[in-house]
């Protein structure tokens, strides 16, 4: 069996701004806001005590005090998990909900990060930023369940220049978490092309197009798990069979295998696993984030089909799984999450007995959250970037 060489699997070694840029904590991260909401809500709750024999001074410092707690409870649980790093974030996170919620999004809206104004020669739209330009895609799939699918394309600096009208360029696929996740997520929570930005300012990385699939299937709130769901959604079909192909046609890519990396988090790391895992033929990188192997609490939306659990449990299969091609594999969790540290470690000595190259990143102290996924993507990229250089353009 060809191997890969010893050199892909190693963890990157980077520039400590560029490591320390990813680990920072945005403004409305911190955790003085939520700390700021609770001191205030008990020094409300104590001028309500000592007014209490004043009705309507009761009756309003009661509800204040419900929602500086409210508040409190909202911020911290963000301070922790890190969804919502900035504004831009907050405005695209309101812009999911109905009626003023959305206005207010819009409202928030600077138009800064969020590809949304028409242009883009692609098929999409797209907005350009310091010289990076981000496209969305949408690439409906009726075919196979997929009503919508707007997926966010980051290109590099340079692409449009006439100067590179030849050159082609390596793609890593990045699949977002469920439920609730969305491709957006990658760009505001993830801080992608943020990321990209700094590592290729650092040199530490060649231009590359990354790209942030929409694995809803429309629905988010559902925990689909990038399945091919019987009656329901062909979501790994979809990205296998749709997705890649249309960005190859869109867009100067190389087509191959070998310059192609397949990653996600939480949910969307089960789902570069278990689909990189069926199609090794299309994907030689997996570079995944807090990831697991197990359909777990999910096996439901598989409907009790046996087989297809059995067929999309990596647990299960890896083992045993014969290797057409190579693969060398990333995976980065948290010390503070004690169970993603175990999994990645199975899922690597499970790839190493099957003669694969992979490696664990692990980032101390942080835990299964928006935190760590941010932190260690400069780490994932760069395990990409590795792989494709070692590989010679055949596109």
């Amino acid at each position: 069996m060809a191997r890969v060489s010893p050199q892909v699997a190693v963890d990157p070694v980077l520039p400590g701004d560029v490591t320390a840029r990813a680990r920072d904590l945005g403004p409305f991260e911190s955790p003085f806001i939520w700390l700021t909401f609770a001191t205030v809500a008990v020094a409300v709750l104590a001028a309500v005590i000592a007014l209490s024999y004043r009705r309507r001074a009761r009756r309003w410092g009661c509800t204040a005090v419900g929602v500086l707690l409210l508040l409190a409870a909202v911020t911290a649980v963000n301070s922790y998990v890190g969804y919502v790093r900035t504004s831009d974030d907050l405005a695209r996170l309101l812009q999911r909900g109905p009626g003023a919620v959305n206005l207010d999004g819009r409202l928030l809206d600077d138009d800064h990060e969020a590809p949304e104004a028409p242009s883009a020669p692609h098929g999409g739209t797209g907005v350009a930023a310091a010289g990076q330009k981000i496209d969305v895609v949408p690439l409906p799939d009726p075919a196979h369940g997929i009503p919508s699918g707007s997926n966010y394309v980051i290109l590099p600096p340079g692409y449009g220049d006439p100067a590179n009208a030849g050159r082609r360029y390596p793609v890593v696929y990045l699949i977002h978490g469920y439920p609730y996740g969305g491709p957006r997520d990658w760009l505001t929570s993830g801080d992608a092309p943020g990321t990209l930005q700094a590592l290729q300012q650092a040199g530490a990385v060649n231009p590359m197009i990354v790209v942030s699939v929409d694995m809803t299937a429309g629905v988010p709130s559902t925990d689909w798990e990038c399945l091919d769901v019987p009656g329901g959604p062909r979501l790994e079909t979809y990205l296998a069979s749709t997705v890649v192909p249309a960005i190859d046609h869109r867009y100067r890519t190389l087509a191959d295998r070998s310059h192609r990396a397949l990653g996600g988090m939480s949910g969307g790391g089960f789902g570069a696993l278990n689909i990189g895992l069926h199609h090794v033929d299309e994907f030689a990188t997996l570079v995944i984030a807090l990831p697991y192997d197990d359909l777990n609490d999910s096996v439901g939306v598989l409907g009790g089909d046996q087989a297809a659990i059995a067929a999309n449990t990596p647990r299960r299969y890896l083992p045993t799984m014969r290797f057409p091609a190579p693969i060398s594999v990333m995976l980065a969790v948290g010390t503070g999450a004690p169970t993603d540290v175990t999994t990645a470690h199975r899922i690597a000595d499970a790839l190493h007995a099957r003669g694969q190259d992979a490696v664990v990143h692990a980032e101390r102290g942080f835990n299964h959250t928006w935190h760590t996924a941010r932190a260690t993507l400069p780490y994932l990229l760069a395990f990409a970037d590795r792989a494709f250089r070692q590989s010679p353009a055949t596109s």
